[in-house]
């Protein structure tokens, strides 16, 4: 079977933890052909970079293609609408069984719309990643791109479309209140992870432990991501230091904005017990998460929390509607400097109800999250 994952919205960058990247990649470890179409933009630490077109396979065995957006008007009306006049030929040539275009965005989805119509034994699923907190902040911009432009793309492609994915139950709040989509055309389809083994989870843990001369009863808790304010980055670093205990551990793993540079160093470098790594590729990245006891992310969703899930590693995460499916008894809600205070108080006193919440991240993997069956679905 040929499946092409199109993200023309969405900067596919090698070696990251996302949905673009782990996706694709168990596909061709199911022993499917596999092309990912992407645009011509990638990140750098938090930085994105453009980058040249270009036709290559990755390690993985997973084709990467990179088209440049068809210029329109400048260079900010051409980076909304996402037209690339290369697809649709591309699409003809290569003949694919199954097409997941990611993100309900972007001038190409009349592209693919058209390809199912011309080819209706085919399978074409188009995923959601956006919701109310990422997507149409600002009200210019939900009106324009999202309530009229994506609007009138979503109903000239809705017949053509065999689902519409959500990703989160806010996902599927917006496809329905933006798009007007119907229950029967969605269906949820959750970011996920490789659920790592518990042998391998153990080694992870004694090689960083090992690595940064922790030792078994230090508590590790790790944070990370792209460190911009909605992250609470300087929230979760002020609530940590108010807790005077050499038993936790603060790795914080990520890019820290030009703009958040200054603030966020000068409190990391007051805490002896606080360990800054800069950004980590994807493989490094899921070292530490398998080695912390607690994943810790108490602001802006991120794919980081499927991933640590994933890892057996017990979270601490905002309260928001779509993390509710990933709590069950495997963590903390936490809104608040006080909650923060309060779970390290918790962890500092006993820390070995980590233990139990561990077992119950690695239930909710293997049941929700593992890539291996989500991958499955696309094969019907």
């Amino acid at each position: 079977m040929k499946i092409i994952h199109i993200c023309l919205s969405s900067h596919y960058t090698e070696g990251m933890t996302y949905q673009d990247n782990q996706l694709p990649d168990q596909n061709a470890k199911d022993g499917h052909e596999v092309i990912v179409v992407s645009d011509c933009y990638q990140y750098e630490g938090a930085r994105l970079v453009k980058v040249p077109e270009e036709d290559r396979r990755l390690p993985s065995g997973v084709r990467l293609v990179r088209f440049a957006y068809d210029f329109m008007v400048n260079e900010i009306f051409t980076s909304k609408v996402r037209k690339s006049r290369k697809l649709y030929g591309f699409l003809c040539l290569e003949m694919p069984d199954v097409i997941l275009f990611h993100g309900v965005a972007g001038w190409e989805m009349l592209s693919v719309a058209r390809y199912k119509r011309a080819h209706p034994e085919i399978k074409l699923y188009i995923d959601s990643h956006e919701d109310f907190h990422n997507s149409g902040t600002f009200w210019l911009s939900r009106i324009l791109q999202y309530r009229i432009f994506n609007r009138f793309l979503v109903k000239k492609i809705y017949s053509a479309v065999d689902k519409f994915l959500y990703l989160s139950l806010e996902s599927k709040d917006f496809l329905r209140e933006m798009y007007g989509l119907d229950e029967n055309s969605m269906e949820f389809y959750p970011l996920g992870g490789n659920v790592i083994p518990r042998v391998k989870k153990l080694e992870y843990g004694e090689l960083i432990r090992k690595q940064h001369g922790f030792s078994r009863e230090d508590v590790i808790i790790v944070h990370s991501g792209k460190l911009e304010p909605g992250k609470r980055t300087a929230d979760l670093i002020t609530a940590f230091s108010k807790v005077s205990s050499p038993k936790l551990k603060l790795i914080i793993i990520g890019s820290i904005p030009e703009d958040q540079q200054g603030v966020l160093m000068s409190l990391i470098s007051r805490d002896e017990n606080i360990l800054y790594l800069g950004w980590k590729p994807g493989d490094e990245l899921v070292a530490y998460l398998c080695a912390a006891d607690l994943y810790f992310q108490p602001g802006t969703q991120s794919a980081t929390m499927q991933n640590a899930i994933c890892c057996g590693t017990p979270i601490a995460l905002y309260p928001y509607t779509s993390h509710e499916p990933y709590m069950r008894g495997n963590g903390y809600f936490v809104s608040c400097v006080s909650d923060y205070i309060k779970v390290f108080h918790d962890l500092t006193a006993d820390s070995d109800c980590l233990k139990g919440m561990s077992e119950a991240s690695y239930s909710i993997a293997c049941e929700s999250l593992n890539y291996k069956v989500l991958a499955s679905r696309l094969y019907r």
